[in-house]
């Protein structure tokens, strides 16, 4: 728990200075995430960064043949749950698209995989969002092999580290 807090401090004053955080969070809502404390740990960073609570949302990570999308949606009705989704998701588009995935890595305190192809090839990659009616999604697309390739590489990092299924 006193990860949690050291780690809060710096993520709050980093969203305070406009650094979108990155939608992170389908997971499997399995009896071993519980027990899990590098599980819990990525939650509460994700929460922080996003202002939604992840184990009451669901995200799937999807692979398309030219890129992936994103979808995150609370799993029962707020209005103001799924507008934060949105707005966050937009703010991510918006990142991405410059180039900056540091909200990933403040989520997942870690490098993540395909990010720094993604970054390079920010010119070759389109971000599109769309609003749904618990939250939204944001879809991913290149005509680029390799900036795919990489698209592909983030999506199934996401899914392995919050226990989401394959689509």
């Amino acid at each position: 728990m006193r990860q949690i807090a050291l780690l809060a401090a710096p993520l709050v004053a980093l969203s305070m200075r406009g650094i979108p955080a990155f939608a992170q969070g389908t997971h499997m809502r399995s009896d071993t995430s519980g027990h899990d404390s590098a599980f819990a740990a990525m939650q509460a960073r994700g929460k922080m960064v996003m202002g939604v609570d992840q184990s009451t949302s669901t995200h799937h990570f999807v692979d398309l043949p030219n890129g992936g999308r994103i979808t995150l949606v609370r799993d029962s009705a707020d209005a103001a749950g799924a507008a934060r989704i949105q707005q966050h998701l937009r703010d991510i588009a918006a990142a991405f698209s410059a180039g900056d995935f540091s909200s990933p890595m403040l989520v997942h305190m870690k490098d993540v995989p395909g990010t720094r192809i993604m970054a390079e090839k920010k010119a070759l990659i389109h971000y599109s969002t769309r609003a749904l009616d618990r939250g939204g999604d944001l879809t991913i697309r290149s005509s680029d092999p390799d900036a795919v390739r990489a698209i592909h590489e983030f999506l199934a990092f996401q899914r392995a580290e919050h226990h989401v299924p394959p689509t």
